[in-house]
């Protein structure tokens, strides 16, 4: 891995990356990534050892498989699941317990030997509402007793979808509104919905000059808000764009990611990015670069700009699980097992260690001193946060696993291609 740019002075960084204040309060787990969408917890006394039957509180059967990420709030789970052909969206208890079962529609595709499915992008919810996309274009939103509020289809209302592995894009819930991204061959345009009707609040279409598969973005959006900024980052086709919530208008871009001298046709974005107070870090694709950018007065096309970035890496990106930022660390788990540590600041490497050689599929997540590596053969590898690279446990429930994890009410929550495991805690 090479590190590029001049390390830019880094005062500003004083006062940040401070970890939140740990407690024995339980956090909700209402989207993907968690509560920040940053795949951090603040909880504590979070499990490090388990296998398919110890530490483990309840296992619940599923209809079917998926990589979506289940989501809690309260005693309540919501997750999306194949069934067959059809899509089902679920609800159970925190004992264990199915509520109810909706049928969505039908129309569910494998995606590389079944690693995914239609039902890959992760529900949101605020705690009265619950909103769920699937990649037959299928947006809706449902009370908490599986009533539906209302639903309609992406691809009638907008283009159809034309991509190599399906729609997999999670909405991001802020506010009132359901920020979109829909990046991909026959459209590239970014969305703000009204969350209590789906009605259109703007539309932005984002410019590009990607070809082939790299038009296709499975990545997922990110609301950037630190320091008195605040702006809605996009990540795909080449690029990764900020936007105003006004009105979706481009603030300023950053290329650097697919370069225009060696272009690969085929630099599809997975892994989204993740954002700290003054740093937005960028991954890419196929182990390519990973930028951390300094958003502070940014305006424009940043590419190559070296005000605008604290560090680049020249290679070494995840090219699927997203970065998890923490305590002035900035951790990169890449698809095969190696686990990258570097300074948020400067872009220093810790250290680049093996976990697990097996596939990863899922994004790492942080809880009670340690990192969460989740692989597609079962095996969770536990480390512990920090610059010193150590495995404190790895735990290995013997089903494949592509969805990452959640932590809510001391628990970890695992869900498999077969079952909703939960792990630790009261």
């Amino acid at each position: 891995m090479k590190r590029e740019l001049g390390l830019l002075p880094s005062i500003f960084f004083s006062a940040i990356f401070l970890n939140f204040p740990l407690g024995a309060q339980t956090e909700n787990w209402p989207r993907w990534r968690g509560p920040r969408n940053d795949g951090t917890s603040t909880e504590t006394a979070i499990a490090s050892k388990w296998s398919k039957t110890e530490n483990v509180k309840w296992r619940l059967e599923l209809p079917g498989a998926a990589p979506s990420t289940p989501i809690i709030w309260q005693d309540k789970i919501f997750l999306t699941s194949a069934e067959g052909s059809d899509l089902v969206f679920l609800s159970a208890n925190t004992a264990g317990n199915i509520l109810w079962k909706k049928t969505l529609g039908s129309g569910n595709y494998q995606i590389r030997r079944d690693e995914s499915n239609a039902a890959s992008p992760s529900p949101s919810t605020d705690g009265k509402h619950v909103w769920v996309k699937l990649g037959t274009g299928l947006l809706a939103c449902y009370d908490f007793d599986g009533k539906e509020i209302w639903s309609f289809n992406l691809q009638e209302r907008y283009k159809q979808f034309s991509m190599y592995h399906g729609m997999s894009s999670s909405p991001l819930l802020d506010g009132d509104r359901l920020y979109l991204q829909l990046l991909h061959t026959n459209e590239q345009i970014v969305l703000a919905l009204d969350k209590k009707t789906g009605r259109e609040i703007w539309q932005h279409a984002r410019k590009t000059d990607a070809r082939e598969e790299s038009m296709h973005s499975y990545a997922s959006p990110f609301l950037y808000r630190f320091d008195k900024q605040e702006f809605l980052i996009v990540h795909g086709a080449d690029y990764v764009t900020a936007h105003d919530l006004k009105d979706g208008h481009e603030i300023w871009r950053s290329g650097g990611l697919n370069p225009p001298d060696k272009y690969n046709p085929y630099f599809r974005f997975v892994a989204s990015p993740v954002a700290g107070p003054g740093l937005v870090v960028v991954p890419s694709a196929k182990n390519g670069p990973v930028l951390g950018i300094n958003p502070k007065d940014a305006k424009g096309d940043l590419t190559g700009l070296t005000a605008n970035y604290h560090w680049k890496l020249a290679d070494s990106t995840p090219d699927v699980p997203s970065p998890l930022i923490h305590d002035g660390l900035v951790y990169l788990c890449r698809e095969n097992g190696v686990l990258l540590c570097v300074d948020a600041k400067t872009g220093e490497q810790y250290y680049m260690e093996r976990t697990h050689n097996q596939r990863h599929r899922a994004s790492p997540v942080y809880a009670d001193g340690k990192i969460y590596l989740t692989a597609t053969d079962g095996l969770v590898t536990v480390v512990k946060a920090g610059k010193n690279f150590e495995i404190i446990a790895q735990n290995n429930i013997e089903e494949r696993l592509s969805a990452s994890p959640a932590i809510s009410g001391g628990r970890i929550y695992l869900r498999s291609y077969v079952a909703l495991y939960a792990i630790g805690g009261k």
